[in-house]
Parts: structure tokens; sequence; C-alpha cells
């Protein structure tokens, strides 16, 4: 019944609400004798975290995760890898005054419908908390992508109406260097003085994230219903907020002819290439061999200053006013959570495929 478990092979189950004790996650198919850098976890955890810039939520939380089980004298047991970061900085008196009011946008109204009852401090598992345990796995998954040189950098391509021109040809160098996390310094600064508007008008901005997955081995996805970019689809649109995505092309090749769309192969030296990339890395479901490359369209932060028009529990319309601490953009914060996701996926569908060569070449 209940969709807290993603993955096949590799899996995460998360756990926890925002304002509760702890989120956690568990960590199922990791293989073992892989060496566990818990300094890198802590690092893609402080990466999404609140409070790390003046464009996000000032919400101070210093990220220190537990480990339960599944690492032993720091190297994985191939058991499951129990992972737990206890929340200290919530304010649940803030949201009292909306404990009965369904906040627009929002999953008040739907999960209260569903199930009945709702955790109304910070929206409970619908909080963006939760993808913290996302990244703690997807940590893990990163590592063990590493020991198969898969490399997955994603950045912020686009803030409300500004944009990068090109997503393929990105300097990921220049992706740390500023508070937005937009690889051209220029527009990252431009977007930057947008996201500061938006905040002093109580408002708030969308936008899309690139991601490119780089030196993917060709064979992985699966026909017919568990293609790659399906499972990055969903991997993606799982995300609070995420609300399109698009691999390769993308909805530009509806406006496309077959001739101008197609991948031509090609060969450089032993290896079979292609001289575009409207494919964006998959064909026919699997894994091409060249770079991976999509995006996903955020929508702007639902929780805003303004006043708004809503209705309460009982059905009584009535004026919003919303308090608590919240990203007026939530674009910097999700590029640490679409990699994540992303090498979860590529993670999940390597070691299954793993398993089909090792058939393949012992039969």
């Amino acid at each position: 019944m209940q969709s807290n478990t993603f993955g096949k092979a590799f899996s995460i189950t998360t756990f926890g609400e925002s304002h509760g004790p702890a989120i956690g996650v568990v960590v199922d198919g990791c293989p073992p004798g892989l060496a566990i850098d818990l300094a890198h976890i802590r690092t893609e955890l402080l990466r999404r975290g609140p409070g790390q810039s003046h464009l996000t939520t000032p919400r101070q939380e210093t990220e220190d995760f537990e480990i339960l089980s599944g690492i032993f004298e720091g190297v994985s047991t191939g058991h499951p890898i129990a992972l737990i970061v206890k929340n200290k900085d919530h304010k649940s008196e803030d949201y009292l005054a909306m404990k009965h009011v369904f906040r627009p946008s929002h999953a008040d109204l739907t999960y209260q419908k569903k199930y009945g009852i709702r955790d109304y401090r910070g929206g409970g598992r619908a909080s963006a908390r939760e993808t913290l345990a996302r990244v703690a796995g997807g940590a893990i998954a990163k590592q063990v992508l590493a020991k198969y040189q898969v490399e997955i950098q994603a950045f912020v391509g686009q803030v409300g109406h500004l944009s990068l021109a090109d997503y393929t040809s990105i300097d990921y160098s220049g992706i740390q260097e500023n508070a937005v996390r937009c690889p051209d310094p220029e527009l990252a600064t431009m977007m930057e003085k947008e996201i500061e508007k938006a905040k002093e008008l109580g408002d708030s901005l969308g936008g899309v994230i690139g991601c490119h997955v780089l030196h993917c081995p060709v064979g992985l996805g699966e026909p017919v219903f568990d293609k790659l970019e399906a499972d990055l689809a969903k991997a993606m649109l799982s995300i609070p907020a995420a609300r399109g995505f698009d691999i390769g092309a993308g909805f530009a090749s509806a406006s496309m002819y077959g001739s101008a769309h197609n991948d031509a192969f090609d060969v450089e030296g032993e290896k079979i290439v292609t001289k575009t990339n409207h494919s964006g890395g998959v064909q026919g479901g699997i894994s091409n061999g060249e770079t991976i490359h999509f995006k996903v369209a955020f929508k702007p932060v639902s929780t805003i200053a303004l006043a708004q028009d809503t209705i309460d529990i009982k059905g009584k319309k009535v004026i919003l006013e919303a308090k608590g601490r919240h990203d007026p953009c939530v674009l910097p914060r999700a590029v640490p959570i679409v990699e994540a996701m992303a090498a979860l996926v590529v993670c999940d569908h390597l070691l299954r495929y793993r398993c089909l060569a090792d058939f393949v070449q012992g039969t």
C-alpha cells in the first residue's frame, strides 16, 4: 500500500517527518566490501541542507548522521545500511495557526482526504526535508558508481525567466562557485538578484535543473516498462515541487524532422559513438554509452508570505498568512537531490545489468 521504497537491486526506504524526531533511510543492495566514505555522505547532506546561504530557509540543521547497521570497520557488509539524521531546529509552533487550514498547492487537502489525518507541522512526509534521506542513499549509490567511473553532475539552468542557452556544454567546475549553483557566473548573479527580489516581495520562483550522467556504460535499462528514461522520469517527478521531465531533445523533438533528430552512428577507434545526442544517451530504453542528459522543471515554492485565499477543514473561506521558514526558490538545494535520484536509478540498473552480464558471459 505505502510507497516508501524506491529501486530493485539497489533500493532505499525512507522514513520520518519534517518535525518528527528524525529522518532516516535504509539502503538495501549495496555490494559488500565497499569502503564507505562517511565524509562524502556528510558533504552531500550539507549541499542539500537548509541555512547554507541567504537564498535558502534560515532553518539550521547540522545534518549529523548516525549509521545503525550495514557498515563494519568502514566497509559495507552487504546487509541493509540504516542511517538516521535527528531533527534539531524545527519550530512546530509556527504551524499552529495553520493546523486546520489547507495551504494552496500543498498536500494538506489530499493527505487529509486520503488518510483522514495529517501532520500539519511543516508538511510531515510531504515536506522536502524527507529528501535528505534520498541524498544520503544517493551518496552511497554514487560511491558504488565511482567504481565504474560513472559521474553525475546537476546544475541550475533556469530561474524564473532567466535561462541558459545551452544545457549540453557545461563547465562543471563553476557549479559550486555560487549560491545558485548555475555554471554561468554572469547568469548566476542575475538569478541571485531575481531570487532576492521574490524573497523581498514575499513570493517565490521556480525553474529548471539540468543533469548529466557521464561515462555511463552501454546496456543499462530494461524493456518494456523499466526503460532507463522511464525510471529516471519517475525518480525526478517523485521529488517535491518537480513538475516536468525532459530527456535529450525532449519536447523540442516534437517540432523536428526525423532526419534532423536521428543520431547517426560513427566509430572512434574501437568504440561506436553517435554524431549527435538528441536521444539523451538512451535508445530503446537502454543506455547507448553517450552522456545521459535531461532536465527537470520545478514549480515555485507553494508556501509564500503573501496573503492567499483558501478554506479551512470545515470548508469555511479564510485568508492564509503563512508563517515558518521557507526557501524563496527550491532550485539551489534541489541540485544534490536530482543527482541523488539519478544515482539511485543508474546504480540500480547497473547492478541489475551486472547480474545479466555475468550470466551471459558464463553461458
